[in-house]
This record gives C-alpha cells, structure tokens and sequence, in this order.
C-alpha cells in the first residue's frame, strides 16, 4: 500500500483525469491508477491532500462516523466579531442541514505560507484576518460556505493538517510518502 502526502497548489484539480485548460493531479505526480485522492481540495483552495490505494484507510479518513480532523487556515474578508465566531463554533446550517461544531481561531498575525500563484484580491478599505478552523466532517465548499454565511467570504484557504499529518515544510506541487503508522497516528 501507499500514502502520499500532496501539497495541491492552487487552481490544481482534485483529481488525475484530464480536463482542458486546468492541471490536475496527472501534471504533479505520477502514480499507479489505483491511487486516489481521499477527499478533495477545491480547485481554488490549496494545501495538503492525502492520496492512497489502501481503501480501509480511506473509508477510515473520510467516513463522518470518524470525525477525523482537517486543519485549514482561511483567509477572509473583515473582522469576524465575536456572534460570527460562536455561530462558526456552534455549526451553521448549510443547504438545509447543520454543520458539526467547529475549533476556531482568530490569528493575531498572518501566517507563513507560500505565495499564491495568483494573488488574492486586495481592497484598501476591507481588511482581512487570518482564521485557524479545524473540522470534523467535510462538506462540499464547507469553509467557504461557513464563513460566506456569517458574513465574511475567505478569500484564500489552505488546508494544513489532516489528522496528525501536517503539511509541514512541503511547498506546492511537492510531496512525500509516509508509512502506514505515520498516516494513523
């Protein structure tokens, strides 16, 4: 079996098969067929992504029984106050069912990352605020539509961590394979 860490760059598809115009996973790594994504990253979000062919592990890592925690730093759009934050931590409902509650953190300084390949829009009179959120489920767009919802569009996200396994110093388009006790722990 085998567990590839991915640092998906930004407008990079979630995914090996060919579509015109955009680059996909096939462009960064090249892999036997039976290695997939578990989970995915939106085409303009970007971090860490675990790939595999070890199916017991993926169901394990994606089944929502399992709550098993993605880390995600986001950056959006004004201040939250502290109501936008407590309903984020509470869980907001989304397409008609409520999210679990979610770990959120105000981030008193903007962190280390890699440039973006295209910058994020700039407003001289909207700030922005870098946010910590760690969730236990993953729903389609659910950072973004979470934060859209109180108020505060993200404007950049990157996942940092899924469960234990951090992006560390990978840069985008880098990777690294782990053994299955480091994928686990």
């Amino acid at each position: 079996m085998r567990y590839i860490l991915f640092y998906k760059p930004y407008a990079v598809l979630s995914q090996f098969s060919p579509e015109p115009g955009k680059l996909t996973l096939k462009d960064f790594l090249s892999l036997p067929k039976d290695i997939y994504p578990v989970g995915r990253l939106d085409y303009d979000s970007e971090g860490l992504l675990l790939l595999t062919n070890d199916n017991t592990v993926k169901h394990t890592l994606t089944d929502p029984k399992s709550a098993h925690p993605k880390t995600y730093l986001a950056q959006v759009e004004r201040i939250p106050d502290t109501t936008a934050l407590e309903r984020l931590r509470d869980g907001i409902v989304i397409e008609g069912k409520k999210t679990r509650p979610a770990e959120i953190e105000l981030l008193t300084e903007e962190p280390e990352l890699p440039a973006r390949s295209v910058p994020i829009r700039y407003r001289k009179t909207v700030p922005t605020v870098w946010m910590k959120i760690i969730l236990r489920e993953g729903r389609n767009r659910q950072v973004r539509k979470m934060t859209a919802a109180v108020g505060h569009p993200t404007l950049r996200l990157v996942r940092i961590a899924i469960g234990a396994n951090s992006i560390g110093t990978l840069q985008p388009g880098e990777w690294k394979e782990l053994s299955l006790q480091q994928v686990v722990q």
